[in-house]
């Protein structure tokens, strides 16, 4: 990999692109939700059907944005423990030996 940054910028690198591990428990309830959402949209009827419809999308959006909060925070998370790491030399004890 040449430069991560500018990697990052064209795109080659998709810290999104993942999937769920084969027999994972949640492959099971990921097609649970989906059985249980086809099978009521078969069911419901004019409003009834395009109110849980609204539902399922404004779960969806706030699903989305729950998940760019995390990586946010995980990101800066792991930025201040990185920064930490390379700029303080900060300990409650003071080392003998010479750096």
């Amino acid at each position: 990999m040449a430069n991560f940054i500018e990697e990052l910028f064209y795109g080659n690198i998709d810290p999104q692109a993942r999937s769920y591990r084969k027999g994972h428990r949640a492959v099971k309830i990921s097609g649970n939700i989906s059985d249980i959402e086809e099978k009521l949209t078969e069911r419901l009827q004019g409003e009834d059907k395009d109110l849980f419809l609204d539902f399922c999308n404004a779960n969806s959006e706030l699903m989305g944005e729950a998940t760019l909060d995390s990586f946010i925070v995980g990101f800066r998370l792991g930025a201040k423990m990185l920064f930490d790491v390379f700029c303080s030399d900060d300990a409650p004890f003071e080392s003998f030996l010479n750096d």
